[in-house]
């Protein structure tokens, strides 16, 4: 079954790529809704991406790579002319560390009338004058009955206080029903404590459904009703660059695919295991690069997930 159209508002970006001990940058275009839309594509799941970009150098780097891929991409219109850039540093075991030329102010957000999930995160909840569209936007389309999801995605080069980005998060988090954060986002978002106590505060905000990835240790799901864990498979690490963007990709078509947020345990499990596996084919390449749907179903196989 193939239902379903998600629909991806949110910043698109070029990352410049630094690797540890070279002295040239890379320019590569991604940004994590950009991405996500991506990975969707390659999943042959229906997707619209609702972004905006400048008619800069930047830009035009974006429109080729958004126009070589194929993706359905509505561009809003927006009060800067500025592209976002994102300088990214690469450590030797290919972790990546962010800082940003962050613009995010589109001005009108139309989204198609056949949309059955709103994705949304990153950059876009937490930039104004974006942000607060974005949010209106969530809480009209939860309103009438589309399935709102969110990857928090946390930066703190864009908003280094730390109180009014966990402030941003649970603002989004009383919209949406789907709330996707990494160990290390909630780690920064609420210092001390543990990730299954910090998913239970952002639980208690409304979202149905709170789901965390773990890196190599996989991820963990919880509801009111249950909490799953799902492991990670074993690789070797190329880079990170866009795990936690296949990784929702996944999560988001295995959503539209059941018509409805996952709840019952073991297709949380199913659904995290999937969703898991996706995420580490990405980390055996550079950059974000999510597998197709039938290279996911030929590993899925392989490794009897």
């Amino acid at each position: 079954m193939n239902a379903g159209r998600v629909t991806v508002v949110g910043e698109v970006l070029v990352d410049l790529l630094w690797r540890a001990g070279e002295r040239e940058l890379r320019a590569v275009p991604g940004g994590s809704p950009a991405n996500v839309a991506v990975g969707l594509h390659r999943l042959d799941r229906p997707v619209t991406l609702i972004t905006a970009w400048g008619d800069d150098v930047p830009g035009a780097l974006v429109r080729e790579h958004l126009d070589g891929i194929g993706v359905e991409v509505r561009r809003a219109p927006a009060d800067s002319e500025r592209t976002m850039v994102a300088l990214a540093y690469l450590d030797a075991d290919g972790g990546a560390r962010y800082d940003f030329l962050a613009d995010w102010d589109p001005r009108a957000i139309e989204v198609p009338a056949d949309t059955a999930v709103l994705h949304t995160g990153s950059l876009a909840v937490v930039v104004e004058p974006g942000a607060s569209r974005v949010l209106e936007l969530c809480r009209e389309r939860r309103r009438a009955g589309t399935t709102v999801v969110a990857d928090l995605n946390v930066r703190p080069a864009v908003q280094p206080d730390r109180d009014a980005y966990r402030a941003a998060c649970e603002r989004l988090a009383g919209v949406t029903d789907v709330i996707k954060a990494s160990d290390e986002d909630l780690g920064w978002l609420y210092p001390g404590l543990a990730p299954r106590d910090a998913a239970r505060e952002l639980l208690a905000l409304g979202p149905e459904l709170v789901v965390v990835t773990l890196g190599p240790d996989g991820g963990l799901a919880l509801t009111a009703d249950a909490e799953v864990r799902a492991p990670a498979p074993a690789i070797t690490v190329v880079d990170t660059i866009g795990a936690g963007d296949t990784f929702q990709a996944a999560l988001l078509d295995a959503i539209a695919r059941h018509g409805a947020v996952p709840r019952e345990s073991a297709l949380l499990t199913e659904v995290l295991t999937r969703c898991a596996l996706a995420a580490a084919i990405n980390c055996t390449r550079t950059g974000a690069n999510p597998p197709t749907a039938a290279e996911l179903a030929a590993a899925a196989g392989v490794s009897g997930r």
